[in-house]
């Protein structure tokens, strides 16, 4: 048997042994490869299930992103975010958005953009807010970007205070912030917008000020065209909607009020009074629509008036009020022309005119307004 194999090998041709040779290295290093593969990426899973919290899922979607092979740099990482008061979800944030900042040297990388943030007067406790509003600024550079960014803004303000309370909200406007976030700035002074109103809107809005200047630009132009007036807030609260809707996402809500009988006029008068109306959820315009047409019995194109109700909570807000509204409207005790009033009016205000001022029915509606919002809890 040994014989008539050596026989066979020796037939074979020298050309076609090397073949075969190559074609089963090449059979060895694929297997291998693909086993060290597999298990670089159950490690990868494993770890971020294990050590950082991840869901399965999560740990799934990120493994794409980064190989591990032992745990000694991601160790290093995990232990310095938590040395810093990086919470299990702050550090998912983190982590999720820059998966490879699980290979990151984090004292040489992390620790003096920490230490800048301090220097400027950030509390310890505010700097995972900063840094996972935007975990992408710990890959930029601590003296080309983030300081000179950090000094700009800090002159916008003129306030320490204001410009940390903004980079809580979005630190990303302190990337390339003089090719976007400055010529978005002069632009909106340009059109003639108050430099007031500027400042509060960066401070209300910082990420619409990392756009593109020529996308922001564009809306500003279209926000002009509607008839929103450049000197009032409502004119950069539009143009934060626009930016952050896009116009797919922007058509979509359109069509959920005119599924509830609004015209174009209906959603342009109510956009131009309260531009938020067009951020709130579908989920959200639906049960302020069924609460107030199908409840409260208003007549839905009258509500695009009153837009504002959208901003409100329906549960802790509208239910309990609109019981105390439909109890005086049954005792001949309110007209109902000023039901909408009731809903936008301030708790004191709305407690003294609509329950305490009636007397006789006070206990009574105060004790069925309690009992809505006890039900909210």
């Amino acid at each position: 048997m040994a014989r008539s194999v050596c026989e066979a090998i020796c037939a074979i041709s020298p050309s076609t042994f090397q073949y075969l040779i190559c074609a089963q290295t090449r059979w060895f290093f694929v297997r291998y490869a693909s086993s060290t593969s597999s298990n670089g990426h159950s490690f990868t899973v494993s770890y971020l299930i294990d050590t950082c919290g991840f869901s399965p899922t999560q740990a799934d979607s990120t493994s794409k992103h980064v190989s591990l092979e032992t745990r000694d740099k991601p160790d290093l990482v995990i232990n310095f975010l938590k040395s810093h008061g990086f919470s299990r979800p702050q550090i998912i944030r983190f982590i999720t958005d820059v998966p490879s900042f699980l290979r990151y040297d984090p004292e040489k990388t992390f620790l003096p953009k920490i230490e800048f943030f301090k220097s400027r007067g950030v509390l310890s406790s505010n700097i995972p807010r900063i840094i996972c509003s935007c975990p992408r600024i710990m890959a930029r550079s601590l003296r080309k970007q983030l300081i000179p960014s950090f000094d700009l803004l800090r002159d916008v303000f003129r306030s320490d205070e204001k410009l940390i309370k903004t980079l809580q909200k979005y630190s990303g406007i302190l990337i390339d912030s003089n090719t976007l976030a400055r010529p978005n700035m002069e632009l909106l002074l340009e059109a003639g917008v108050p430099q007031s109103n500027v400042i509060k809107c960066v401070q209300d809005f910082p990420r619409i000020f990392t756009r593109r200047p020529n996308e922001f630009k564009d809306i500003v132009e279209e926000v002009k065209e509607i008839g929103f007036d450049h000197l009032k807030y409502n004119f950069l609260v539009a143009v934060f909607v626009y930016l952050a809707l896009g116009k797919s996402l922007f058509a979509k809500k359109a069509d959920v009020y005119k599924k509830w009988g609004w015209s174009d006029n209906d959603i342009l008068v109510a956009f131009r009074k309260y531009p938020l109306c067009m951020i709130t959820s579908e989920n959200k315009i639906d049960a302020v629509m069924e609460f107030l047409v199908h409840k409260m019995g208003c007549e839905s194109s009258t509500i695009s008036e009153y837009p504002s109700v959208f901003g409100l909570s329906v549960k802790r807000r509208l239910i309990p009020r609109g019981a105390v509204i439909q109890a005086l409207l049954s005792k001949g005790l309110m007209e109902r022309e000023t039901l909408f009033a009731t809903f936008i009016y301030t708790e004191n205000y709305f407690l003294g005119k609509f329950v305490h001022c009636h007397v006789q029915e006070a206990t009574e509606l105060l004790e069925l307004y309690q009992a809505k919002l006890d039900l909210a809890e």
